[in-house]
């Protein structure tokens, strides 16, 4: 399947102003947020083309100055799936594409390369996404995100060949009790990436908007909503630690993992 990834940046984010230009350091010095997305999205194999989708010219001109491709979207775009819909409309020709979310810049290169292979094993699914089982440190860093009010990672449950049931930026399923910080438990974290069939994408923003996808803001719950099939494909960490930069304390957090991988040599 020829596959595209694009990765859609918006300046004007609610919770973050200006989140794609917010530097990080790591051990390769001092990176912006977008430009890491854009080297993770890079190093997936066996993907035909990558482009940085954004409607800001501050964005866009930054993206071009380290060599990304940039392709200018309208504002309109509620999320990003809109925003790859647009993509998609322009550039003609991809069976696939994928989502990789400009806040997920420690997005493993395998996340992707098995998120498109499952897509590929289930005809039925319109669009993929991964999860990754979350061990007792992830889980109590969740529920630490919500007791300060902060919104933090994302969970996802799933059924019977990892059907979606549901999505949530509550920590879910209830679990009753506590886990030692290196015990798995029954928490999937889900990893902010997408990958669609072309045909489901350019359907997407044809969609009503329900209450829940208004509720979470979580844009894959219209697909839920409108009784479209999402698949949850499990990824495996191998050992990597992995966040998303959902607010200005994450910053710290992703910089000390980055600086852990390089030493860690992964």
């Amino acid at each position: 399947m020829k596959t595209l990834i694009a990765i859609p940046a918006r300046y004007a984010s609610t919770r973050y102003p200006g989140k794609p230009l917010v530097v990080l350091r790591g051990p390769d010095g001092e990176k912006t947020l977008i430009r890491r997305s854009w080297e993770a999205a890079m190093a997936v194999k066996e993907i035909d083309r990558v482009v940085v989708a954004t409607d800001d010219d501050r964005i866009a001109d930054h993206a071009r100055e380290f060599g990304a491709e940039v392709v200018m979207t309208s504002s309109d775009a509620q999320n990003g799936t809109e925003r790859c819909a647009e993509v998609a409309e322009r550039l003609l020709g991809y069976d696939v594409v994928v989502n990789l979310q400009g806040d997920a810049p420690l997005t493993p290169a395998w996340f992707v390369e098995d998120l498109v292979k499952g897509l590929a094993a289930d005809p039925e699914a319109v669009i993929a996404t991964p999860v990754l089982r979350c061990d007792g440190r992830a889980v109590a860093g969740f529920l630490a995100d919500r007791r300060a009010g902060r919104v933090g990672g994302t969970t996802a449950v799933f059924g019977v060949g990892g059907r979606a049931l549901y999505f949530s930026k509550e920590v879910i399923p209830y679990t009753g009790r506590g886990y030692a910080a290196d015990e798995p438990t029954p928490v999937f974290h889900h990893v902010g990436v997408y990958a669609y069939r072309l045909s489901g994408l350019l359907t997407y923003p044809k969609l009503p908007v329900g209450p829940l996808e208004m509720l979470e803001g979580l844009e894959q719950l219209r697909f839920l909503e409108n009784g479209h099939p999402v698949l949850c494909v499990e990824v495996q960490g191998r050992g990597r630690e992995f966040w998303e930069l959902n607010n200005p304390t994450d910053v710290p957090v992703i910089e000390s993992m980055l600086n852990r991988a390089k030493s860690d040599g992964k």
